[in-house]
């Protein structure tokens, strides 16, 4: 079969550094396990529970420029995410605008590192979910999808050396000026190298965050 237009594959101003030379059918699976397998890539660590040990919101990044396969692998990993009946209720939005990273600083109540070196604004999107439920159902799952997403982005950023901050305090409305959509965003991640490495905080008592019913 020939290889599909790029423009069916690939957004407008983004493409994956590294692709294989030929796209069967299958396009979203066979793109998705060749960016996840692809390398070289310098990954930290492959623990996965030595990676939520240490992942820690940053709000100082450093200067220095995120790899692009890094970028590909941590888009790829939102991909992976369990969503609703697989209907992936959601969308990313890749800010690589400076101004428009600015515009976003003030639309997320003037928080500066917004204005990271990787932002993505993950949007829910309740018109793929295609279960016949009322809309309030489909818009849950559609919350759900986008933030399960997130998550497991910020782990991959952190798997590859990489630190992140999730953001949910923003005026919905400038976001979806900002990025241009009708789409609710969810969240804003922002993602880049930490100027320096945190150490853990206190957590709560296991007694106090699990309570077993019989």
């Amino acid at each position: 079969m020939d290889k599909p237009k790029e423009e069916k594959i690939y957004p407008l101003g983004y493409e994956p550094q590294e692709i294989p030379e030929s796209l069967d059918d299958d396009v979203r699976n066979n793109l998705l396990n060749f960016i996840l397998k692809s390398g070289p890539s310098e990954v930290v660590d492959t623990d996965l529970f030595a990676v939520m040990a240490k992942r820690r919101s940053t709000r100082k990044f450093s200067d220095k420029p995120v790899e692009t396969t890094k970028i590909d692998k941590i888009i790829a990993a939102a991909d992976t995410a369990p969503t609703a009946g697989n209907y992936q209720g959601f969308e990313i939005f890749y800010v690589k605008s400076p101004e428009k990273k600015k515009l976003l600083v003030e639309a997320c109540n003037k928080q500066p590192y917004v204005n990271a070196p990787v932002v993505l604004v993950f949007c829910k999107n309740p018109s793929r979910v295609k279960f016949d439920f009322p809309d309030y159902v489909l818009k849950k799952f559609a919350i759900q999808d986008a933030t399960l997403a997130a998550g497991y982005s910020q782990l991959a950023a952190q798997a590859l050396g990489l630190s992140s901050i999730w953001i949910g305090m923003f005026d919905e409305q400038k976001v979806m000026d900002v990025i241009g959509t009708d789409l609710v965003p969810s969240s804003v991640l922002c993602i880049g190298y930490p100027e320096q490495t945190k150490f853990p905080k206190p957590r709560r008592n296991l007694k106090d965050l699990v309570h077993v019913t019989w």
